[in-house]
């Protein structure tokens, strides 16, 4: 996301996001890129930097060496690099300016205003175009990361929040949904490419969307401000929670369970749990509420329908434009948030509870180090059960509920290895740690005729 600022701090920098599984951040401004690990709360691991003037976008495919980026000088011209060899794979100018770039293990996108680019990533050969899209100034576009669901959706008019949905793999059009009335301002698929996250302009709404048949699946309000912008959507690696982040000071984190009973049907379920000759009046009420929709305004009716934020994040700013993520670092999901202001914030994130994250490190973006968040009591965390859904058992519990009674808690030296201390006193299941995508196996990256260097011009 282009994060161009003009104050403090940020002058030098232009763009921040993180890569498709969410376990490293690629930073470009005025100084050239860095390639960010987010292996550990308390530090920023920099896997790679490259030295050069104004990158206003840079990409990097999963956990690989391939790296794609554009500079301001050359706002037309795209650069793919693989840094462990430090050689330039491709170098191809666009008829227009740069606004976008998306990698999968299969296929490379690239918008400008009016067109997509579809390369095949292992010989960076043109394979489609798609021209005379809606005019998409903003960039706005997700490619989802799957290999078995390899999915475009970028907006498919200027005017409505119309999403269209191709498939890169197999270079066809799958579907349309029609998301909001208002043009769209973000769209986000989960890990699998089975739902789409939707935003507008309008910033109020966000929706979560089947991508087999077009289904609404979730709705959830974020706000009722009318002059919200939102700046990016992210789902958690199992499709359980969804983040919105916006230029307020809130990011919302929406937890996508079933469908809440509609409350016709709870009404009907309180009468038959109860006496039949006392629900004279309920049967009025019933009335009422399932014939809403016919007289109450749309807006009304969807009301009692959206759900609310399951929990929050307060940034220390607002105004400024900002991506997040939602990420397993040391085996907790956290909140990240990368920000205009030259920070990457981490929160921790309560998956039982909800409310309101707390903030356990904060990241200069420039590589001068964190700073340090204090929070008391420290708790210790005993390990993980394998299955992500599933609860603690019941010696580990224990141990847990143990080590929370006091300020600070003694471990075994096994314990300590498997268990390491973290600031902040989260509530939420710790996770296994997460799959670390290499391509390698399936993309020979160390290949020396994979990507032989090629000098195109795409019309």
């Amino acid at each position: 996301m282009n994060l161009a600022t003009s104050d403090g701090l940020a002058s030098d920098l232009l763009f921040a996001n993180f890569n498709q599984d969410f376990t490293s951040l690629a930073v470009g401004g005025r100084y050239g890129y860095r390639i960010l690990g987010l292996n550990s709360v308390d530090q920023l691991e920099e896997t790679h930097s490259e030295e050069m003037s104004d990158v206003c976008l840079v990409e990097r495919l999963f956990s690989s060496s391939l790296v794609a980026h554009v500079s301001l000088t050359s706002p037309r011209k795209l650069k793919v690099c693989h840094f462990k060899k430090k050689t330039e794979i491709c170098n191809y100018s666009y008829s227009n300016t740069i606004l976008a770039v998306k990698l999968n293990r299969i296929r490379l996108v690239v918008l400008v205003e009016e067109s997509l680019y579809i390369h095949n990533i292992h010989d960076m050969k043109v394979l489609h175009t798609i021209r005379d899209t809606p005019s998409n100034p903003h960039g706005i576009c997700a490619l989802s990361g799957s290999n078995d669901n390899a999915l475009l959706a970028y907006p498919g008019s200027p005017h409505t929040g119309e999403v269209q949905i191709f498939d890169v793999a197999n270079l066809k059009a799958v579907t349309m949904i029609h998301a909001h009335n208002n043009p769209l301002a973000a769209l986000s698929f989960n890990r699998s490419a089975t739902q789409l996250a939707t935003a507008s302009d309008k910033g109020t709404v966000i929706r979560v969307f089947s991508v087999i048949d077009g289904n609404k699946l979730f709705e959830f309000r974020r706000g009722m401000k009318r002059c919200v912008s939102i700046c990016s959507l992210a789902f958690s690696a199992d499709s359980l929670f969804l983040a919105a982040s916006s230029n307020t000071e809130t990011v919302h984190l929406f937890k996508l369970e079933s469908v809440a009973t509609p409350p016709s049907r709870q009404v009907q379920q309180f009468q038959q749990n109860n006496n039949p000759n006392d629900s004279t009046w309920m049967d009025y009420f019933n009335k009422v509420i399932s014939s809403s929709s016919t007289y109450l305004p749309t807006q009304v009716s969807e009301l009692m329908t959206q759900d609310r934020a399951f929990a929050t994040v307060k940034l220390p700013f607002s105004g400024l434009k900002n991506v997040c993520a939602l990420t397993v670092i040391q085996r907790l999901l956290r909140v990240a948030i990368a920000s205009a202001d030259g920070y990457l914030y981490i929160y921790n994130l309560d998956t039982e509870e909800g409310g309101e994250c707390t903030l356990v490190r904060q990241h200069r973006l420039d590589g001068q180090g964190a700073i340090s968040i204090s929070h008391s009591p420290i708790h210790t965390y005993a390990d993980a059960m394998k299955g992500r859904r599933q609860d603690f058992v019941d010696n580990q519990s224990q141990k847990l509920r143990t080590s929370s009674t006091g300020s600070t808690a003694s471990t075994s030296s096994s314990d300590a290895t498997s268990s390491p201390r973290l600031q902040g006193s989260p509530k939420g299941k710790m996770l296994n740690p997460i799959e670390v995508h290499d391509v390698a196996e399936s993309l020979p990256l160390d290949d020396d005729n994979e990507f032989p260097p090629m000098m195109l011009h795409c019309d």
